[in-house]
């Protein structure tokens, strides 16, 4: 150990936490800080339901893009991803976000696709990179289960952004200074995790304790594969709807005026963070594919509540019920690929990551073609009851997988 700086990554805590703000700035600003910030610029009359609902689609695009290439890095440039390891990708993508956060500010519109798209990439660069870096460095610490605090940063950053954009909406703020609010919070936050995500996890990989290489044996089929992946992706479909589109749900269903909607973004924050601490609290003995059914369950049930209960209870309660297993079903369903690929983990996990993205990108343009088909209200329900659908029939893929490969 040669310095201060580099003891930092000896201590499991400050590991953890360096992954939990990491996520925060890449995936509560990068991602999901648009969510409430589109009122906002609605009401600027600088975008329409429809423009913003294309503007979320070209993020997603990036989301996915961007796992795609840290799915095929290793294999199509071996020789420089030996160079561009983790860390080292981590700090790119977060750099990234913070300019492509800060940019959204200008009032150059034409340009906003490509920066939403742009900090899709970014995104998924920052938590493939990180999970997969700070999970290595908590277990050659001892540490493992500390890896679950890593999840618990989206659900901060949307905290934190939603907090502050309501705070904003009460002072009549303009949404490209809040996107220029948002920039200086990233720096602030990426200072915290530069000291410790930096250079190597690990000098070789642990290798797989014996019962952990037996069981992936058993499910270690293309079938079970496949249907891990199709479960998983069907995950990004049944939250984006009301990821993307709760402020202005909220707005559309409660009196004018009501100042609730701009609160249920940081509640479905705040489940997000919990859901992610607790966790980690899964024995490992635990069959993964029976936790994310019920978490799939859980958020259906989130937006079943919504559409059924249109009050401020009604939406406090969906938005915690939607928060509580959103990072928990990423946590699982990492580790779940993990368990049935292990001898090619990383490039799996981006694949897995990518079919997320899939389902993600169906989703806005699904609800902006359900709103020409009728009223927002009726668009909104219409394309929250097929969101709903989609999580309980990856819940029962699961239930099915865990019957079929024990």
């Amino acid at each position: 150990m040669t310095s201060h700086t580099q003891s930092w990554g000896d201590r499991p805590y400050a590991v953890a936490l360096a992954g939990m703000l990491a996520l925060a700035v890449a995936m509560g600003v990068g991602r999901f800080a648009f969510t409430p910030l589109l009122p906002m610029m609605m009401d600027d009359g600088v975008v329409t339901l429809t423009s913003g609902s294309w503007l979320a689609t070209a993020n997603y695009i990036g989301y996915l893009v961007g796992a795609l290439a840290c799915m095929a890095f290793p294999w199509v440039a071996p020789a420089l991803y030996r160079c561009w390891h983790p860390a080292r990708l981590a700090r790119v993508g977060l750099v990234a976000t913070v300019v492509l956060t800060v940019a959204m500010a200008a009032p150059l519109q034409a340009t906003w696709p490509t920066l939403r798209f742009a900090a899709g990439v970014a995104s998924a660069v920052v938590l493939l990179n990180v999970a997969s870096w700070c999970m290595v460095r908590l277990t050659v610490l001892g540490q493992p289960a500390l890896g679950g605090l890593i999840f618990s940063g989206p659900g901060v950053g949307i905290v934190l952004t939603g907090l502050a954009a309501s705070a904003m909406v009460a002072l009549d703020w303009r949404a490209a200074t809040a996107w220029a609010v948002f920039g200086v919070l990233s720096v602030l936050l990426c200072l915290l995790v530069w000291p410790v995500v930096q250079g190597r996890a690990a000098k070789t990989l642990p290798t797989a304790p014996a019962r952990h290489a037996q069981g992936a044996s058993e499910d270690a089929s293309v079938p079970a594969r496949a249907l891990h992946a199709l479960a998983y992706g069907l995950a990004g479909l049944g939250y984006i709807v009301t990821a993307t589109f709760l402020p202005v749900i909220a707005r559309t269903a409660l009196p004018a005026g009501s100042p609730w909607p701009d609160l249920f973004w940081p509640i479905f924050g705040a489940g997000v963070a919990v859901g992610a601490a607790l966790s980690t609290r899964a024995p490992m003995a635990w069959d993964r594919r029976w936790l994310l059914m019920l978490a799939y369950l859980m958020q259906a049930l989130g937006i079943g509540v919504g559409l059924w209960w249109p009050t401020p209870a009604g939406f406090a309660a969906s938005s915690l019920l939607l928060g509580l297993p959103f990072t928990a079903i990423t946590f699982y369903g990492l580790q779940e690929a993990r368990r049935i690929w292990p001898s090619s983990a990383d490039s799996n996990t981006s694949l897995i990551t990518a079919v997320y993205g899939l389902g993600q990108i169906i989703g806005p343009p699904m609800v902006a073609w359900l709103l020409g088909r009728g009223t927002q209200a009726e668009g909104f329900a219409w394309g929250l009851s097929l969101a709903a659908a989609a999580l309980v029939a990856g819940a029962l893929m699961y239930a099915f997988a865990a019957l079929r490969w024990r």
